[in-house]
């Protein structure tokens, strides 16, 4: 059930980001402009390129502070007098140097029973790597470095900003085919009808292609997170990232709570099944574990 629920936020974030973008246009009568004037390819492309893009970099912007806020992430002070925090802030850190991050990640922990971390924020030198207690209480020393060197090698490879790219891009397409598609069928009513037909064909393309965008950003992360299990196992060696998912695949029973969409790609693990493989932002546990193996 939990798994349907992160499926359907997931995907009614993305949808209303662009039926937002529709209605604004519509109010904004930029498609009535358009509409007016035939149609001009090149200024809707603009107009989709500016929202679909400006929606997407704005949830990045914010993403460091909208992930501390709904996952309720308390950040780690690096001079703490705690010994074991402390030395949770060192291992980020020491991984990061190795990736050649200038800019230190700042390190959290969020409540939860779920065995997870996510690594998140607006560029490379102004990243979060937050891990859940339950991790911390179920994994051991060389497993915790396993998850932490996959959430740093995350960060160094940029995927944060590749993620944003990739649902732009899928923003871009979506917008601008629905509208070409509403404005050709907008054609077969009557003049008086035209304006209302190309609304709704609009609004219904924008969730409809919506769809098949997630699947598109969805196989995206997870090549992705192929990647950051590579760039996990040479900060921290192969060992220690195996046995993380190892521990991972050994805990699939432990429920996952409701992520918030724009922290679900950058998590170490996620799961689903059936159809619903096709929106999952990261690959079945067994497989990545025998790649490693394989590598």
């Amino acid at each position: 059930m939990n798994l349907i629920k992160r499926f359907l936020v997931f995907g009614a974030v993305n949808i209303l980001v662009v039926v937002t973008l529709s209605v604004t246009l519509s109010i904004l009568g930029v498609q009535s402009y358009l509409q007016a004037n035939g149609i001009d390819y090149t200024s809707l492309l603009i107009f989709c390129t500016i929202w679909g893009f400006g929606g997407a970099f704005i949830s990045l912007a914010l993403s460091k502070v909208m992930a501390k806020w709904m996952m309720g992430v308390r950040v780690v002070d690096p001079k703490t007098s705690d010994p074991e925090l402390r030395r949770l802030v060192e291992r980020v850190h020491r991984f990061a140097r190795q990736a050649g991050i200038e800019g230190l990640p700042e390190v959290g922990i969020y409540n939860s029973p779920e065995i997870n971390a996510f690594a998140t924020g607006p560029t490379r030198n102004r990243s979060l790597v937050a891990v859940s207690s339950g991790l911390l209480s179920a994994m051991n020393d060389q497993e915790v470095d396993g998850v932490l060197a996959h959430e740093v090698a995350h960060i160094a490879n940029g995927d944060m900003v590749t993620m944003t790219l990739v649902q732009g891009v899928v923003n871009v397409f979506v917008m601008f085919l629905a509208r070409i598609i509403a404005f050709f069928a907008s054609q077969f009513v009557d003049e008086e009808k035209r304006g209302l037909v190309h609304f709704v064909v609009v609004i219904a393309l924008d969730m409809l292609l919506g769809i098949f965008g997630m699947i598109v950003v969805a196989y995206v992360s997870r090549r992705r997170e192929y990647r950051a299990d590579g760039g996990g196992a040479t900060l921290a060696g192969s060992g220690a990232m195996i046995a993380a998912l190892e521990r991972l695949s050994a805990n699939r029973h432990i429920r996952i709570q409701t992520d918030e969409p724009a922290l679900a790609s950058l998590k170490i693990y996620g799961k689903s099944g059936g159809f619903l493989k096709l929106f999952a932002t990261h690959p079945d546990l067994d497989d990545r574990i025998r790649r490693l193996k394989a590598r």
